[in-house]
Parts: C-alpha cells; sequence; structure tokens
C-alpha cells in the first residue's frame, strides 16, 4: 500500500474514476495496526475518542495533549494510511499563534495533517495553519463540539437555505487552503452538491454516497460501542458481544478450577521440584 500525500489527497476525487477513499478513526497502536492491515487510505485521530475511549457524554472534554498521546500511539505503527489528527475544541478559538502551537503539537506527535470544524469562522485559523505548511481538513455540517450551540447531534443542511450556506462553507474552506472537507450529518443531496462545487475530496459520515469517500468511527463499525447507534452506522462485526462471551467463560474457568491447566502452567524439573518440596515441607505455615 503507497502512503497518500496531502498534495495527492486534495486531487483525488471519484469524478476522476478513483475509488472512493476510506478512513476510519484509530486511537490506539491496536486499532491502527488493524486498518492498517485492511488497506484503509486515511486514519484520523478524532476528538471522538472523547467519548469512544475516554468515557465522556460529548467530545468537548478532550485536550490538545489526549489528541497528541494517542497520535502518538497511531505514529509508531509506522503505517501505510495517512494520518489525521482532530485539533480539538477551544485548541484553535483564540488565537493564531495558538492555534499554530498547538497543531504544531499534533504533528510533532506524528500527524501528517490536522483536522478542524467549522466554516466561514474558521478561515483565519485555516490559513495560518497553510502558511506554517501543516496541511489541514476541514469539517462542516453537523460539527460536534458545536453540540451546545445546535442543540445536539442533529443532522443539518435540511433546507435550501442551510444548504447554501454549507456550499459556501466549502467553497471558503477550499480557497483558505484544505486539502479535503468533512462532511457529517447532512442529506445526500446537500452533500452531492456541495461536492460537485469544489475542487477538493469531501469525506462522508452520514452525508450518503455522493462524497468522495467515507469515513466511520472504529468502534462502530466493528461492534466495540454499545451506544446509541446513528442511523448511518453499519456495523461489520460484533466484537463488544464476542469479547464479553470470552472474558465470561474466562471468569468461568478460573471459578471451576479449570483455568489454568497443565500446559498453560510453567513446571521445574523433577529434581528441582522435589528438592523445594523437600525444603517446603521444613518451613512452618
Amino acid at each position: 500500500m503507497t502512503k497518500l500525500t496531502a498534495p495527492e489527497i486534495r486531487a483525488y476525487r471519484v469524478k476522476d474514476g478513483k475509488p472512493p477513499l476510506v478512513m476510519v478513526t484509530a486511537y490506539d497502536a491496536p486499532s491502527a495496526r488493524i486498518a492498517e492491515d485492511a488497506g484503509v487510505d486515511l486514519l484520523l485521530v478524532g476528538d471522538s475518542l472523547a467519548m469512544v475511549i475516554l468515557g465522556y457524554e460529548d467530545t468537548l472534554q478532550v485536550t490538545v495533549e489526549d489528541i497528541a498521546h494517542h497520535t502518538a500511539a497511531v505514529a509508531r505503527t509506522r503505517p501505510s494510511s495517512f494520518v489525521i489528527a482532530d485539533l480539538p475544541w477551544m485548541s484553535y478559538h483564540i488565537s493564531t499563534s495558538e492555534t499554530l502551537m498547538n497543531a504544531a503539537k499534533l504533528i510533532r506527535a506524528g500527524a501528517q495533517a490536522v483536522k478542524l470544524e467549522g466554516g466561514r469562522k474558521r478561515l483565519e485559523m485555516v490559513e495560518a495553519l497553510v502558511s506554517a505548511e501543516i496541511p489541514v481538513m476541514g469539517h462542516i455540517g453537523l460539527t460536534p463540539q458545536s453540540v451546545n450551540v445546535i442543540g445536539g447531534f442533529r443532522v443539518q443542511a435540511k433546507n435550501l437555505e442551510d444548504t447554501a450556506v454549507l456550499i459556501e462553507d466549502a467553497q471558503l474552506l477550499e480557497k483558505a487552503g484544505v486539502f479535503a472537507i468533512v462532511l457529517e450529518g447532512v442529506p445526500d443531496v446537500a452533500a452531492r452538491l456541495v461536492t460537485e462545487s469544489i475542487g477538493v475530496p469531501t469525506i462522508g459520515i452520514g452525508a450518503g454516497p455522493h462524497t468522495d469517500g467515507q469515513v466511520l468511527v472504529f468502534h462502530d463499525l466493528v461492534g466495540l460501542e454499545n451506544g446509541v447507534r446513528p442511523k448511518f452506522v453499519r456495523r461489520y462485526a460484533e466484537l463488544a458481544e464476542d469479547a464479553t462471551k470470552a472474558v465470561s467463560a474466562y471468569a468461568s474457568d478460573v471459578r471451576s478450577g479449570l483455568f489454568p491447566n497443565q500446559s498453560e502452567t510453567y513446571h521445574a524439573s523433577s529434581a528441582v521440584t522435589e528438592e523445594i518440596s523437600i525444603y517446603g515441607s521444613k518451613l512452618n505455615f
């Protein structure tokens, strides 16, 4: 598998006859290795780790340090997949200098690019990052870091006016220099119009089939997440169910004395065993 670069991704379009890009989240070395072996194009160390890994109810609690820590774990596997790290909430909202320093932490941790949420409000930050030679992926539509403003995880761009704003935001982000844009939680017709209106690829999540790629949360697609399942998630395995059965069987074997058996136990030689037994018989405990 040949590793894509940011310029190659920027030029990657389904309309040119290429297959859709495949992106999944990865938060640690095991998930990165699995995704790599499966031939995934892009790995996203997403701020969704707040909910999936760290147990928070939304993405707002995760920090730059958290993202950097998990990015480093993914990067240590030296994946052929292109690694993108999320800039978390309030890491790119205050000043360009703070945005640059936070992005630099993620690049130093092993990311090849960063992703940030928002359209026209974030153009200054996108331009500053691009000027600093840091590739940027945009993210519009349902932006989880805005969950308190939009009133929950709700589908966006459900009317003509909002679709027009979405298209304009995508065009502004492209002009600011992003190499790709995630479209989350929008109707398929809106995603299609956005994709057709810009020259950089779109990656959909809950945005229908008319994008240049798709992304899902690793734990959702393999069935390790037992929370609310969004409409757009397709389960390809039920690993949480299988893991629960496995741990339950282990617990049963321990309690019944079936684990460990002789083949799972280290043994000394007969002579050493006898010597230790004699020694033990002389002890008063």
